[in-house]
């Protein structure tokens, strides 16, 4: 396992230096090396069975990411919002047999994406119940041994930092929305920068939106970039005036959005499907959410 490997080279080299007791040491080195290698060969006997849904874009790429993921210790992932890249890149990796030695951790910048990611992975692998794809946040932790892929957020990654510098525990690093570019995953891409010539069995996938692609291969040494088209379903794109309307708040252009929204499927399906608003914070959301309920838009 890699959280082993630097523990039994530093104690192999103490051994070399010790002239009393080296046998009884060397003997009780080789039995931990031995647990160690038989724990790998159970998590490769006990892999999930792994399949690409065909309608998610992100499927006609597969091919294409494995052949870069194999060649590159650094690849960055670019596409749109609904192309699959959060839910099957990881799926990919333990196909290619990551996620064995050490785990395959991926960032998410909210807790709540942590989690909901990890359920959807786990039930496409049929490992829900399990521990196989597990997450950890902020109190609460369930990852274990049998972990391959962890969610996190991008915080619990740096806090982890402190007391394992060298990231031991993974073989793969995904850093999930990239584009975002808070001052967690800058400082992580800077860090992670300094780290991986120093861990050449580290492998590293940033995920992007079309955004700032280029700056993210720059800063990794022109790593390669690979892009990936489409979403699962169509999106169409109504921009709102606001020549009129430049003293109005956030909260009233939401809601003055949800009519428009409602007008243009009055006679279509969306007419009573849901509306999903992005906010960029629990204050703006708060605030959005009173002002929708005392509009309360039909």
């Amino acid at each position: 396992m890699t959280k082993d490997q630097h523990r039994f080279r530093v104690s192999l080299q103490k051994l070399r230096q010790l002239n009393n007791g080296q046998a009884e040491k060397l003997k009780s080195l080789q039995a931990s090396i031995e647990s160690s290698s038989q724990q790998v060969l159970a998590r490769k006997s006990a892999l999930p069975s792994i399949k690409f849904p065909p309608e998610l874009p992100i499927s006609q790429a597969i091919d294409s990411i494995r052949d870069l993921i194999s060649k590159n210790q650094v690849i960055i992932v670019a596409g749109e919002t609904g192309s699959g890249k959060t839910t099957q890149i990881p799926k990919l990796c333990l196909d290619m047999g990551l996620g064995i030695k050490g785990m395959i951790g991926h960032t998410q910048p909210r807790r709540l994406a942590a989690r909901t990611v990890c359920s959807r992975i786990g039930d496409e692998l049929g490992v829900a119940d399990t521990s196989a794809v597990a997450y950890q946040v902020r109190f609460h932790d369930y990852t274990d041994e049998k972990t391959y892929i962890k969610l996190m957020t991008d915080g619990i990654l740096l806090s982890e930092i402190r007391e394992d510098p060298f990231l031991n525990k993974y073989d793969t690093l995904i850093i999930d929305e990239a584009h975002e570019r808070s001052l967690n995953i800058d400082f992580l891409l800077g860090y992670l920068k300094r780290l991986l010539p120093r861990r050449p069995d580290l492998k590293l996938i940033v995920t992007s939106a079309t955004i700032d692609v280029e700056k993210f291969s720059v800063h990794f040494e022109s790593a390669p970039v690979i892009e990936v088209s489409g979403r699962t379903y169509p999106v169409n794109f109504v921009y709102q005036s606001t020549d009129e309307n430049e003293e109005e708040d956030l909260d009233q252009r939401v809601v003055r959005a949800i009519h428009e929204i409602r007008i243009i499927g009055k006679k279509s399906p969306i007419a009573h499907r849901d509306i999903l608003v992005f906010l960029s914070g629990e204050k703006e959301i708060r605030d959005t959410a009173n002002t929708i309920l005392k509009d309360k838009p039909r």
